[in-house]
């Protein structure tokens, strides 16, 4: 589901919000991991290709091809060193010719029939070197038919593989998920124009959010610039309350902003680009990066794990599959049980506030009563969380079943379902309501930075504890050291959480 009208009018409102700017990060990290990631997958191609080829020319098994390749003895006259040194030439040869024709740039950057060119163009030129050193080595003992075959595999692996991943991340773009957010800075013809360029290529992924005039602009009209969300003086503002993550400077501008928003966007963490006809030395080494076919220079990159983000996904589907087929009998029981214990369905279907301000409908077995969501405004006076919680001690909504259910947890079960379908996590920050979230100020919605999770720091440490402030303030110290095994620890803290019932 998009972002609804409420978050439109609370990014609207920005002004009147504190605004507390987090510690500054690196950024030199951002593509880094990502780029050693698929290298990786491309060494392994290499791998699984040539050893498919040898099996097939030589007629042999996976077993005999490893013994006989560790023996020196799989084709004849062959010594193992020499074979290693050919399938380095070829896998050396390909990843520095995949990674000169930005194979390993982020995917948005180029496009589908680029992309397949330029792979194809990769795999030949590594094939060529690899040819040509086989020639220059006189290694006779290698069949030219493994060596082809090899190549050919590879080729067509590494350019199905990517047509995949495209896929895959253009289906998540069309459900809204994972596109990054872009504020506009300038409104002349070239904001408009790029603009239109990334609404009209949906697959670049891009969501706009607003233009932001520069100071000599901003006695402009509203009216004739449709779409401005607030001045230059509150550019990082804005760009927080709506969780932007790229920037665009599209008209020229003072040495000093320039400068100053740079600065800003290295403590933020922000995504920042320039049109090249005003980057005014600012980037002399910086390589253009074609947006679509918009040219932009990138002057800083947020610092992103995305390789342990990649790992993190999935992790989620695994865990969350394997969970879902091992209690399937217990969540059909569930179910029933629910359904028997009083009227209504046995899902409740809750608007939650995910990642960035998406929207989505949270999953959980029904614990109260049909319309409790209406009787809420009238039991106001009896919460007892300060600030924005809600909670009420022995809660006249809550069935005698519901009671059972969340001491146990067992209510939000269901959620492995919204795990996978991308809007949630198995551990993060726990999704908050839409009236909640217009609570908040700005430096609160830091807990909507990364994916909401089942359990969480919180779940696990202070699910007691009535104040907002350590609720915030345990999401934050999540995200800030957020790490593969900070999750597997509050995995397992969960499953003694839920045997002991401390659930509420």
């Amino acid at each position: 589901m998009a972002t609804s009208e409420f978050w439109q009018r609370l990014s609207a409102s920005v002004s009147s919000i504190e605004w507390e700017v987090p510690l500054s990060v690196e950024s030199s990290r951002v593509t880094r991991g990502t780029a050693k990631f698929w290298m990786a997958l491309d060494v392994a191609t290499i791998i699984v290709a040539g050893a498919v080829a040898t099996m097939y020319v030589l007629k042999t098994g996976l077993i005999d091809l490893a013994v006989n390749f560790w023996n020196g003895t799989l084709f004849v006259h062959d010594p193992m060193w020499s074979l290693l040194g050919l399938f380095s030439v070829f896998t050396v040869s390909l990843l520095l010719t995949s990674k000169r024709l930005h194979l390993y740039s982020p995917t948005r950057i180029s496009n589908v029939l680029n992309e397949q060119r330029m792979s194809m163009q990769a795999c030949f030129t590594a094939g060529l070197v690899l040819t040509g050193t086989i020639y220059l080595d006189r290694a006779v003992y290698v069949p030219r038919t493994v060596v082809l075959i090899t190549i050919g595999l590879v080729t067509v692996a590494l350019g199905v593989r990517r047509f995949l991943y495209r896929l895959m991340l253009y289906n998540r773009y069309d459900r809204g998920v994972g596109t990054r957010n872009v504020l506009i800075v300038g409104t002349g013809p070239e904001a408009h124009a790029l603009r239109h360029h990334l609404e009209s290529i949906r697959h670049l992924g891009y969501t706009f959010k607003g233009f932001v005039p520069l100071p000599a602009q901003e006695s402009v009209s509203p009216n004739r610039t449709p779409d401005i969300i607030g001045t230059y003086d509150t550019l990082f503002q804005r760009a927080r309350a709506m969780f932007v993550d790229e920037i665009f400077f599209t008209s020229p501008c003072e040495h000093g902003l320039m400068q100053n928003a740079l600065e800003l966007a290295r403590v933020q963490g922000v995504d920042l680009r320039i049109i090249p006809d005003m980057y005014d030395g600012l980037a002399w080494n910086s390589p253009i990066e074609y947006i679509g076919q918009f040219p932009t220079i990138p002057l800083h990159r947020g610092d992103v794990p995305e390789l342990a983000l990649i790992f993190k996904r999935g992790f989620d589907v695994l865990f969350s599959v394997l969970f879902l087929l091992v209690f399937s009998p217990l969540l059909l029981v569930i179910a029933i049980a629910v359904k028997l214990d009083s009227a209504g369905p046995a899902l409740y279907k809750s608007e939650r506030i995910g990642k960035k301000g998406r929207v989505f409908r949270c999953l959980k077995f029904r614990t109260m009563v049909q319309e409790a969501d209406k009787l809420r405004d009238e039991m106001a006076h009896m919460n007892e969380r300060d600030g924005v919680l809600f909670k009420v001690s022995n809660d006249p909504r809550i069935t005698e079943l519901g009671h059972l259910l969340r001491k146990y947890s067992l209510d939000e079960l269901p959620q492995f379902l919204n795990v996978l379908k991308g809007d949630m996590s198995v551990v993060g920050p726990r999704p908050p309501i839409a009236s909640e979230v217009r609570e908040y100020k700005l430096n609160h919605l830091r807990r909507l930075d990364v994916t909401p999770g089942i359990t969480g720091l919180w779940q696990v440490q202070g699910r007691q504890d009535p104040s907002f402030a350590s609720y915030v303030s345990m999401d934050v110290n999540y995200i800030d050291n957020w790490s593969i095994w900070l999750d597997f620890k509050i995995i397992i803290r969960t499953i003694g959480v839920i045997f002991t019932g401390t659930g509420s």
